[in-house]
């Protein structure tokens, strides 16, 4: 009996330690295999780049809801039962319109051509009877026209004053005073200033182009000319800018902020300066040119802003959030983005993951409309739960990846973000992402393509200041070209203590005033724009 223990233990422990490699083994293949597809997804991302090629930046996933594709096929496939034709009797005196086109807008100008056969000309119209007409509509294009208001200010003085004019003395002269330019002395008014900003900085034309465009409508215009005058109107409107800064910071119950870089000519490189938005929801789309991009450029930005902030987890907003008066809102299109890319190398997690937020973003879709109080509590009901379990499976999660691969690095900025992330569900107004600011900041980033740099510091505030009128009018439906005429009619003298009222969210309240409409249509540099004033004929 003494020999058997000792062997009946031993082969125990051996078991043990056969279990314990065994683990050890599955634990290294299992490494392995992770090591293997990361390997294989640098090795395949390696290839793209150095055949130069560039995939979609979309980030598509397909969640198991909507791969249900299957019963749609077969409903294509079975054939149904066909309805039965009927055949309506078209009256004869009717106006026969081409269908299926898409119908042209009204507003547009409209020239009524008749074309009558040769043998009704002929025989005149009394020897027949129309029976119906035909009517079809063709878009043509007019040329641009430039048009060149001459002002002409009479002088005058008293006819029995100057009769009685004694010798060394002078008699009042009276003239009309000049009409207001937002350039004073300057020579294009409100409409082609406004013409060559939406050119510029909503259509992104570079300069060279502008000069070639204007060329072509008989206008020679130098670049140089173009950026004189715009740099004049930034400093028009930079009043106007900062009044919606302060509305924004004021009256918004949270902010969206996010930043992009742009280069900057300077003598030997290129330097890099950056463009930061903030969008106040439902009013303002502001932007902010910074030399840096850091905290005292951010300070510059929100200037002591106090309630939600909606941003990035990038380090130099951190500071805001030290005294409690600025609150982290986190988005959750950057966790997910994070999530994505670790879609190749770890499909299963990276799935789950998505699918789970894919959810979220569903729910939101449905509420949108809803109230805050109506949304909170939606959100309190149905997306509390999916989040809680997301923040389940990354604490779960942790313990199982590996460091520094692209799942690891997902599920780490979501547990350093979680407070952030479920900020969400506590106030009804917060948004669950910061889309908002990153779809505003695409204006530059396709200018950027267009002009590729900014000429020096003076040409980025210009830049800031004339977009961030151009994307207020995209957020309110205003035409800009139109906006922007009347903005520089009446600007000029428009009292600075109500400059805000000429903002684009609230320009259709100030165009209710009757003064403000009198003002526009007296404006004879508005009338020539409009082609309401016609030119004057030249002598033959």
């Amino acid at each position: 009996m003494s020999d058997a223990a000792p062997r009946e233990l031993s082969l125990e422990v051996l078991a043990a330690r056969l279990t314990a490699l065994e683990s050890e083994r599955d634990a290294a293949r299992t490494e392995r295999d992770e090591y293997k597809r990361l390997y294989v997804a640098l090795l395949e991302g390696y290839r793209k780049l150095e055949a130069g090629l560039v995939g979609q930046k979309r980030e598509r996933f397909v969640g198991s809801a909507e791969q249900g594709v299957l019963p749609d096929l077969l409903k294509m496939l079975v054939p149904s039962t066909p309805t039965p034709s009927v055949t309506t009797e078209v009256p004869a005196h009717t106006r026969s319109r081409p269908t299926g086109r898409k119908p042209l807008p009204e507003k547009l100008p409209r020239i009524e051509v008749q074309v009558v056969p040769l043998e009704v000309q002929k025989a005149g119209l009394d020897a027949y009877e129309c029976i119906g007409v035909d009517e079809s509509e063709t878009v043509e294009r007019r040329p641009a026209s430039i048009v060149v208001v001459r002002t002409i200010r009479p002088k005058y003085v008293a006819k029995e004053k100057l009769a009685n004019l004694a010798v060394g003395e002078s008699t009042p002269v009276l003239q009309a005073p000049a009409l207001e330019l937002p350039i004073p002395r300057g020579l294009a008014g409100p409409g082609l200033l406004a013409d060559t900003i939406v050119k510029r900085w909503q259509d992104h034309l570079p300069l060279h182009r502008m000069e070639r465009i204007y060329g072509r409508d008989g206008l020679p215009l130098a670049r140089s000319t173009i950026c004189g005058w715009h740099e004049a109107v930034a400093g028009l409107t930079a009043p106007l800018v900062e009044a919606m800064f302060d509305d924004a910071r004021r009256t918004a119950p949270y902010l969206c902020t996010d930043a992009t870089g742009v280069l900057v000519q300077d003598i030997e490189k290129c330097r890099r300066a950056h463009f930061f938005v903030v969008v106040a929801p439902g009013k303002h789309v502001l932007f902010r040119y910074t030399t840096t991009h850091d905290a005292k450029a951010v300070d510059r930005v929100l200037c002591d802003y106090r309630g939600f902030l909606v941003a990035d987890a990038h380090s130099v907003y951190e500071h805001l959030y030290e005294d409690g008066t600025v609150i982290e809102v986190a988005c959750w299109a950057h966790a997910r983005r994070y999530v994505f890319k670790s879609l190749e190398t770890d499909g299963p997690r990276a799935r789950h993951a998505l699918s789970l937020i894919q959810a979220l973003f569903k729910l939101e879709r449905e509420y949108a409309k809803d109230p805050p109080e109506e949304k909170l509590r939606r959100r309190q009901l149905e997306a509390k739960p999916i989040v809680d379990a997301f923040f389940r499976w990354c604490d779960e999660e942790s313990l199982k990846v590996l460091d520094e691969t692209p799942i690891s690095k997902a599920i780490g900025y979501a547990r350093n973000q979680r407070e952030a992330l479920q900020r969400f569900l506590t106030d009804g107004r917060l948004p669950i992402h910061n889309n908002h600011s990153e779809n505003a900041l695409r204006r530059e980033a396709l200018g950027r393509r267009n002009w590729l740099f900014v000429g020096n510091d003076d040409g980025g505030e210009t830049n800031a200041t004339l977009v961030t009128l151009l994307a207020s009018c995209q957020l309110h439906n205003l035409e800009p070209l139109g906006y922007l005429r009347d903005l520089l009619c009446l600007l000029p003298g428009w009292p600075q203590t109500r400059v805000l009222e000429l903002a684009p969210a609230y320009w259709a309240k100030t165009l209710e005033s009757p003064a403000v409409r009198e003002k526009l249509e007296a404006n004879v540099f508005r009338q020539a724009a409009l082609g309401t004033r016609e030119p004057t004929p030249k002598p033959t």
